[in-house]
């Protein structure tokens, strides 16, 4: 548009002879409002002079496209902030920065909802702990909370641990040390040594968990590595007791994940004596089917965000008394809500309290 008006004014300043008006005197056309600079010397437009109202036009289009890009382009840099910062807030990275933030593994959007796509986004972010005591050996789960190899889990697993080992979901295995415990909350935090780049869960709102929500619990029941369950929540806020003392939490997993949970409930107790060392949280309480090394493990919503850490469940005793072993899940488990574990990340971080 530019050059078109250009070459009008080009054509204004050629030399034109006058036409001869009435009476035979020359008739000179009036001048312009705007001389032939107008347009291509902004500068030189007299300060009364009135641009045509088709001038305009050609700028505000051209603007239209380059504004709405540079929204587009600032939505979305504020969506993915967004997320990489409450990502930051929670696995305390100390910075909202893109580079050091590591988002936690999303379900694929073809399968969201699904148990299937629950549990293929989320597996790799759970592992089986193997934990070796003076009291015996001890076999749970936990979750992967940093890339470089947080992940939170029951106290009961590790408590008393003199050497604790992790193998992810590849079946690659990690030594592990113990960062900090809270046996009060019953969770502890361990970090793998050598360990990057590894998948990490979101934690969710466990404040948001409703009655009758589906929920996917992932973890290794009796050593069977990476096991998917699924249920829904059965209740919430239940006053659930469990040992705080390490021998006792080091004798319901004996021998590979074998043996019971023991814990209390509504005045009673079950799969054993919790002894005289015990705390009291409030837990989630589903149907999912746990059982003994699921501990630690994953409760997920069907977003694939983690609502709770699974942490005690009722096992009825086989027909035979002396056996010692279980009859399995009846469909009556707990876990610890996520946001106990959230806002106790700075305390395990810290050393712990127990």
């Amino acid at each position: 548009m530019t050059d078109n008006y250009r070459s009008s004014g080009d054509a204004d300043s050629t030399q034109q002879q006058p036409s001869t008006g009435a009476g035979g005197g020359q008739a000179w056309p009036p001048p312009p409002s705007y001389g032939p600079t107008v347009y291509g010397d902004p500068a030189a437009i007299p300060s009364d002079a009135t641009a045509p109202a088709t001038a305009p036009a050609p700028t505000h289009r051209a603007k239209r496209p380059v504004a709405l890009l540079a929204a587009v382009a600032l939505a979305a840099a504020i969506v993915g902030g967004g997320s990489a910062a409450l990502v930051g807030r929670w696995t305390g990275s100390g910075t909202t920065s893109a580079s050091s933030v590591v988002s936690g593994t999303p379900v694929a959007q073809s399968s969201k909802g699904t148990v299937a796509g629950v549990a293929q986004a989320l597996s790799p972010a759970i592992v089986e702990i193997s934990a070796t005591s003076a009291g015996g050996d001890a076999t749970g789960s936990g979750v992967i909370i940093t890339s470089d190899g947080e992940i939170v889990t029951n106290n009961h697993v590790i408590a008393g641990a003199t050497t604790v080992k992790v193998q992810l979901s590849t079946g690659k295995s990690y030594p592990a040390k113990v960062v900090g415990t809270d046996a009060d909350k019953d969770l502890a935090l361990i970090r793998l040594e050598g360990a990057s780049g590894l998948k990490t869960a979101t934690l969710g709102d466990s404040d948001q968990v409703a009655v009758g929500d589906q929920v996917v619990a992932i973890g290794s029941p009796e050593g069977l590595t990476g096991t998917v369950t699924s249920g829904i929540i059965s209740a919430l806020n239940r006053d659930v007791t469990v040992a705080k003392d390490q021998d006792q939490s080091q004798q319901q997993q004996q021998q590979g994940g074998g043996g019971n949970w023991p814990f209390e409930f509504g005045g009673r107790q079950f799969n054993g004596d919790t002894g005289s060392s015990k705390t009291t949280y409030k837990a989630l309480q589903t149907d999912a089917s746990l059982n003994p090394g699921n501990s630690g493990g994953a409760l997920i919503n069907m977003n694939g965000e983690i609502v709770g850490i699974n942490s005690a469940m009722y096992a009825p005793s086989s027909s035979s008394a002396d056996s010692g072993s279980s009859a399995g899940s009846v469909g009556l488990g707990f876990a610890i809500p996520v946001n106990t574990v959230k806002a106790d990340l700075a305390t395990l971080r810290a050393g712990g309290t127990s």
